[in-house]
């Protein structure tokens, strides 16, 4: 396993596309690494409108060129919906990447196009990394290999989605929206009595949207435009509640999540013994969290960098000795 830290014992420099929820929770997870360093914050708006916690540089996107001898891995904290699509595959000619795009329907699509760019530049992109997909599809990978008879369940929430919250607000007419993701319970219930129920993706989940309107906007144009909204609220029972902008500040400020990935199945003789696994989170920051997990996969994308990897990963490609700051003895002893 590569060393713990940047080469030569140097810290591993992170630069921060994007300085919303995502961008702030990656610089309190950069700050809690003890081998990385940021040095950068990247931004399209203003720069001086920028105004990070840490004395780092606020430099515009568009100079991010200048840049690409001083960064060792960009994290893009953009949205899924429009942002990351265009921006990863672009920055990814210029540094080694990180993000979290988050569409699942659209991975297969977004991976060839930063594998493209990326292997062309010589490279390391990682991408789709959070809880889910991230940690969630790691558990759901590790269950089908051990469970292989037997049943793939996801639950989320319930909480405050970030890409469909992102999702809702790039509608014209939208000035501020947030996004509930709500598990059914009796899906649930049926899901953990190991009787491996079928379930539609509308029987398993609804989804909550609270939206702010601009001036003069269209309601019913808003709302037809969320509930048949591809990848994100036509498969969904969808409720949309127009509120004010106080309201949504009082009353939906937190930023909660969590979920389970469960897969039950059965072995033995006659299948006569049933098992379940189910991996669990409850995060009281979505952002804060999932920040967590890029840092994590940003060193991973160093050490590759380093060892000369070029090309996309995803979190099942990379072994989890490269997550860590821990040497390979330090984990047999402590967490093997």
């Amino acid at each position: 396993m590569p060393s713990g830290d940047g080469e030569g014992g140097n810290m591993i420099r992170i630069g921060i596309l994007g300085y919303g929820n995502l961008g702030r929770g990656v610089e309190y997870a950069v700050e809690a690494n003890p081998d990385m360093e940021l040095a950068a914050v990247f931004t399209r708006r203003d720069p001086a409108s920028v105004k990070p916690r840490t004395q780092v540089p606020v430099v515009a996107a568009s100079k991010a060129a200048e840049w690409k001898d001083k960064v060792d891995v960009l994290i893009l904290c953009g949205g899924s919906a429009t942002d990351l699509p265009k921006q990863t595959p672009e920055f990814a000619k210029l540094f080694n990447v990180v993000d979290s795009f988050d569409t699942h329907a659209n991975i297969p699509t977004h991976y060839a196009a930063v594998d493209a760019a990326a292997k062309a530049a010589g490279h390391v992109g990682v991408i789709s990394v959070g809880w889910d997909p991230g940690m969630f599809s790691l558990a759901r990978v590790y269950a089908n290999a051990v469970l292989t008879n037997g049943a793939d369940y996801t639950f989320w929430g319930r909480g405050v989605s970030q890409g469909h919250s992102d999702a809702i607000r790039r509608i014209p007419g939208v000035r501020d929206a947030k996004q509930y993701t709500v598990p059914v319970p009796a899906a649930l219930e049926a899901v953990r009595s190991g009787s491996n129920p079928m379930l539609t993706t509308r029987e398993k989940h609804t989804r909550e949207c609270y939206v702010v309107l601009e001036e003069g906007a269209d309601a019913a144009a808003v709302e037809k435009a969320i509930v048949t909204m591809p990848n994100y609220f036509s498969d969904y029972d969808t409720t949309v509640h127009f509120i004010s902008e106080e309201e949504l500040q009082r009353d939906h400020a937190g930023l909660a999540h969590g979920g389970f990935v469960i897969r039950s199945g059965a072995t033995g003789e006659n299948n006569a013994h049933k098992h379940v696994i189910e991996f669990s989170l409850k995060l009281d920051s979505n952002p804060e969290f999932t920040a967590c997990v890029l840092a994590a996969y940003a060193r991973a994308a160093y050490r590759l960098a380093a060892e000369g990897a070029k090309g996309c990963k995803t979190v099942l490609d990379i072994a989890p000795c490269y997550l860590t700051v821990q040497t390979d003895a330090e984990l047999r002893k402590a967490l093997l």
